[in-house]
């Protein structure tokens, strides 16, 4: 992937409210930015929320990055009760995977990383199982296996998070089959990005394609989301389908839902990387 490496990202969300654009406009104009790229959405231009994603090219901008996070939060993101970030469109995020004993996304990310398709690096993987080591290790990536047994959940966290606190920026499950306590992504502080096998909110839980056929569904699908402490309830990230019928046994659905749930996470997680998602309460806007 080819990226101007003076380049940059704004990211803002905050009660919508009038002169908002003029204002980021003005300043990154004032700081001699070439505004690229930009997107906007208003939840409500009457008491709403305002989200908004520009792209803006600056010489040398990598340098300068604290000074400009310094200069927009004086200048303009008090005034408007902003969250926002700015971040180098350049610099890899840090993409930590945890995974049980499935290898189709796990492996499928490694190949898109390696490929340089997902503007990341790759510092741990992590699996509750040893199964996956070799296949981890071969791509030259440091593997983690960090069983939890019967009653040590909290141990086996405790351990995650020595492994991945101020190693990663993201983390993502590719079909980790163990439930993250609320401790546990407190503690963590950064996003985590959950593929689950059905198309959310249908058949959350275990066993989905199973229940799916149970059911006689036409569609299979796959949500990627982020985690929350409430189970399959996070914000939509991506999502997509497959048709199915009743001609499909339990076994077709699981092999037709891997091949979406590896596409489907990966685009999420190539969104999320390019600063693409803003969460707003329980929902996301994606740009």
């Amino acid at each position: 992937m080819t990226v101007d490496p003076d380049s940059a990202r704004l990211v803002v969300s905050c009660p919508d409210r009038p002169g908002i654009v003029a204002a980021v406009a003005g300043f990154l104009f004032d700081t001699g930015a070439n505004v690229t790229h930009s997107d906007q959405h208003s939840s409500d231009p009457e008491g709403g929320r305002f989200f908004l994603r520009m792209e803006f090219h600056l010489p040398g901008v990598a340098e300068r990055l604290d000074e400009l996070r310094t200069a927009f939060d004086d200048e303009v993101a008090a005034e408007f009760d902003m969250a926002w970030r700015i971040v180098s469109a350049t610099a890899p995020k840090r993409m930590a995977i945890l995974v049980s004993k499935y290898d189709h996304c796990l492996l499928d990310l490694l190949w898109r990383a390696r490929r340089g398709e997902l503007p990341c690096e790759v510092p741990v993987v992590i699996s509750n199982h040893p199964d996956l080591r070799t296949d981890v290790e071969n791509f030259g990536v440091p593997f983690f296996c960090v069983p939890v047994e019967q009653g040590g959940k909290p141990a086996a966290e405790a351990q995650m998070l020595a492994l991945l606190r101020g190693h990663a920026d993201v983390v993502v499950l590719a079909r980790y089959m163990q439930i993250l306590t609320g401790g546990f992504l407190d503690e963590l502080g950064i996003p985590v990005i959950n593929i689950h096998h059905s198309f959310l909110p249908a058949f959350a839980g275990a066993n989905p394609y199973g229940r799916a056929r149970e059911r006689g569904v036409k569609i299979v699908g796959a949500t990627a989301h982020y985690v929350t402490e409430e189970l399959d309830a996070g914000p939509i990230i991506e999502q997509d389908i497959v048709r199915v019928s009743h001609r499909h046994d339990v076994d077709t659905l699981e092999r037709l839902g891997a091949d979406v749930e590896r596409t489907v996470l990966a685009r999420a997680v190539q969104l999320h990387l390019d600063d693409r998602v803003l969460v707003d309460g329980g929902t996301t806007v994606v740009f």
